[in-house]
């Protein structure tokens, strides 16, 4: 297990992530300048992707992670059928759900219902499929939509921020779904569909294009948001939210509706608007 893993049982993580906030959010331009500098030098972060590639102009760090990426640098599948990939990163697992089981990695797994935070939104997933895919600090921030669907209810739940790399994956039992977390529930032509924005070790900040940051505040309790009726339609390949500093997004889709991609595996980079899976179409279908 790394020192990092290691520390992070016994680290005040909402402590560190608020500091963490702070540095990220400061426009002191000698921090800011430094931050982005270590960053983009220590993963190699490739600013031609970005709308502005230009380091020195974002008035603060968080500004430049968050960064909008240029008009045709990520574009969709052109299969009608495809379901995307929500996001850039690599893929930490993806398969069916067994059961109502979620694998995470070698021996480790946790429940449906512990990551959506209750048996009920679970249920329709109990024998469904799921892709997980890690941010990395190089990555762009922004998670899209896999399909077009309409917001029905968000679930914030409350929980730890470990570090959601490699090492941390692999040795702590049911890591995402002890992790604080945004569910985000929407209603599709197939059904339901859930991306689960978890957060991480250092700031662990979620905002979404309908109501602006989620996380902070940290949560106590489980905190839910009913939209229905409110008519907000997020289009196949939207923007639907973005982190604040790298962590993980999980999709979740019921049974017989689509098919994985089968050349994905685990701790394959992926990009934004790749094929994730394939919609099934009865004869009846649209």
């Amino acid at each position: 297990m790394s020192l990092v893993t290691t520390l992070t049982h016994v680290l005040p993580h909402r402590t560190l992530s608020s500091l963490a906030r702070r540095l990220a959010y400061s426009q002191n331009p000698r921090t800011r300048r430094w931050l982005i500098d270590t960053v983009v030098r220590r993963f190699g972060v490739d600013l031609s992707e970005a709308a502005n590639p230009d380091p020195a102009s974002y008035a603060s760090f968080n500004a430049f992670f968050t960064r909008a990426l240029r008009d045709g640098a990520r574009m969709p599948d052109p299969d009608p059928d495809a379901l995307l990939m929500p996001a850039d990163g690599h893929i930490s697992q993806c398969g069916p759900v067994d059961d109502g089981r979620i694998f995470q990695a070698k021996g480790q797994s946790f429940t449906t219902a512990e990551l959506l935070g209750g048996e009920e939104d679970a249920a329709p997933f109990r024998h469904g499929s799921f892709a997980t895919v890690y941010l990395s600090p190089r990555d762009y921030h922004r998670v899209h939509m896999p399909w077009t669907g309409t917001l029905r209810e968000t679930v914030h739940v409350p929980g730890r921020l470990f570090s959601v790399g490699t090492d941390a994956v692999a040795r702590v039992p049911r890591l995402f779904a002890r992790n604080e977390r945004l569910v985000c529930h929407f209603d599709t032509d197939f059904g339901p569909m859930v991306q689960v924005m978890v957060g991480a070790l250092l700031v662990s900040g979620v905002e979404t294009v309908w109501s602006g940051e989620e996380i902070p505040a940290y949560g106590r309790r489980i905190t839910r948001k009913d939209y229905r009726g409110r008519g907000i339609v997020l289009a196949r390949f939207a923007e639907m939210a973005r982190f604040n500093y790298g962590s993980t997004v999980i999709t979740l889709l019921p049974p017989d509706v689509a098919v994985l991609d089968p050349s994905l595996h685990a701790e394959q980079p992926v990009r934004l608007g790749q094929r994730l899976a394939t919609r099934l179409r009865s004869p009846a279908s649209p």
